[in-house]
């Protein structure tokens, strides 16, 4: 039993392997946030054009198969009430690339509910 990388302390299955594998969608932003960390450590682009609004999403997605993704913090993820077509969640998501430079990513991302499902619009790198 192989526990999620997002570091939600729940098995990959019960977590973000459920959405990866297109058998739910995520409920709240964070679940987004998480499912698509889950997605850049497994280097699956299709899920992740998939999950990022049409009108901010690139053309094209090229994921370094080099990068290996250390660990996810979710630093801020405020609740969204009930009807909210807005959220956001601040995390820092750790790297170490194949030439063993490391790095993080530290982003405010904004999030969308439309078409009944929530979509990543952009985020805020600090």
């Amino acid at each position: 039993m192989a526990m999620c990388c997002c570091g939600s302390g729940v098995e990959a299955a019960s977590c973000c392997a459920r959405f990866l594998d297109g058998d739910a969608v995520p409920v709240s932003p964070e679940e987004l946030m998480r499912s698509r960390y889950t997605a850049f450590a497994r280097g699956d682009a299709r899920y992740l054009m998939s999950t990022w609004h049409p009108g901010t999403a690139p053309a094209e997605l090229a994921l370094d198969a080099g990068t290996k993704w250390l660990g996810l913090e979710i630093l801020d993820a405020p609740p969204v009430p009930a009807g909210a077509k807005r959220g956001v969640v601040e995390f820092v998501a750790r790297y170490r690339e194949a030439s063993g430079a490391s790095g993080r990513v530290h982003e405010r991302s904004r999030f969308v509910r439309q078409s009944g499902r929530w979509w990543y619009l952009d985020g805020v790198h600090s």
